[in-house]
């Protein structure tokens, strides 16, 4: 399933928060969106499933448009958030929190689930809130993975998380594009996005300054300092 924003211009209320945004990804394509904080990373993804305003432009899944399509219906289409805040049921079981988003036509069940993160399998009947942060972010990721998304958003997967949870994740994303999932990351992490990404954009407030391939922002520190320095 292919995704593509076309001149997307966005608002929260009444604050622009996206200006002119056009990318792109294709099925089994990794493709990371790099920026700042407050660059307009998570705008950009929330727009894609009507979370932000879109005042102009287009956001299409395999040419349809989806501007204007409630969010739920979205996500029926085949378009899955991974949200920054992971929104975890304290209270539900791992088990019961997968259940929240089980589709029975999704394709994925609880035993594919747990085969791409056994550590979730051992924790089965565990409170989604005594989990660590690196156990919420595989639950949050399985539980979206429930609902048969052809497109997977993820929005800042490696925040806060210990190098070696990191490495893990990066083989579970790189195991999903493989399975021919579309994926857009919202990033700061350049280490992370290098290792799993075809293609990269860079944002900054709410415009894209960058477009091409890792190698090529590789070779352009000065690009690198201007827009991903700390």
């Amino acid at each position: 399933m292919s995704l593509e924003l076309r001149d997307v211009h966005a608002v929260y209320g009444k604050s622009r928060v996206l200006y002119g945004v056009s990318l792109r990804a294709t099925e089994g394509e990794v493709v990371c969106l790099l920026g700042r904080n407050g660059a307009g990373k998570s705008s950009t993804l929330r727009a894609i499933v009507g979370l932000v305003e879109i005042i102009s432009g287009d956001v299409l899944v395999d040419g349809r448009s989806l501007r204007g399509i409630p969010t739920h219906t979205i996500a029926r289409l085949g378009v899955g958030l991974v949200p920054e805040d992971r929104r975890i049921f304290g209270d539900l079981s791992v088990v019961e929190n997968l259940a929240v988003g089980a589709r029975p036509d999704a394709g994925w069940t609880l035993e594919r689930v747990f085969g791409l993160f056994p550590k979730l399998a051992q924790l089965a009947r565990q409170r989604g809130g005594s989990l660590s942060g690196g156990e919420q972010q595989m639950l949050t990721i399985a539980r979206t993975l429930m609902t048969g998304p052809r497109v997977l958003l993820l929005d800042e997967p490696s925040e806060g998380l210990a190098p070696v949870i990191v490495q893990a994740l990066a083989t579970n994303i790189a195991a999903l594009k493989r399975q021919g999932l579309t994926i857009v990351m919202a990033e700061q992490n350049v280490k992370f996005a290098r290792r799993l990404a075809d293609r990269a954009y860079i944002i900054e407030k709410g415009q894209i300054r960058f477009d091409g391939s890792m190698a090529a922002l590789d070779a352009d520190e000065s690009l690198r300092r201007a827009y991903l320095a700390v």
